[in-house]
């Protein structure tokens, strides 16, 4: 039997209501970098065009799209999409599906201070994994948006491997 190796992490797609707005957030707040300017996508039979029709079926119309990038080169898409809604539940946490997504700073205090800044929120407390033994710590937050994401101040496989819930 062949071992199956771990995958690298593309990118993440976010639905926003505002497109320039996001960028704006995601740029001046989480230092990501865009890689591509905002733009207009028609339904046609472009390249581009048919890709979204294989995905989003038939009678789209049009969005704007725009693509960034974190530090460690996770692409982040925003898209705008005609009549975008906003949940009434923005964490369907008993829902199948994406729920949140982590973004990594030493400083989650101050990058907390600077989302709540910009018009985000804070979720809960600041919390750590083993207090007095290590400064692993993490808090959820939403973006101006609504879209809920978690903020750590260490790397995933640090603060988990050993065993953060026992």
């Amino acid at each position: 039997m062949t071992q199956t190796t771990p995958r690298t992490f593309s990118h993440i797609g976010l639905s926003v209501p505002d497109l320039d707005a996001a960028v704006k957030f995601y740029t001046e707040v989480l230092g990501f970098y865009v890689i591509m300017e905002p733009t207009e996508i028609t339904e046609d039979k472009s390249p581009i065009g048919l890709m979204c029709t294989d995905v989003f079926g038939p009678n789209w119309d049009r969005f704007r799209i725009a693509h960034l990038a974190t530090a460690d080169r996770i692409g982040v898409e925003l898209f705008e999409f005609q009549g975008n809604v906003t949940p009434d539940d923005n964490l369907p946490f008993k829902q199948t599906g994406m729920f949140h997504f982590a973004i990594q700073d030493p400083d989650v205090e101050g990058l907390l201070e600077r989302i709540v800044a910009a018009g985000g929120k804070q979720r809960m407390p600041v919390r750590a994994y083993y207090p007095g033994e290590k400064p692993y710590r993490m808090v959820y937050v939403e973006d101006p948006f609504g879209i809920v994401f978690e903020l750590y101040s260490h790397s995933y496989e640090l603060t988990y491997s050993a065993g953060a819930y026992s």
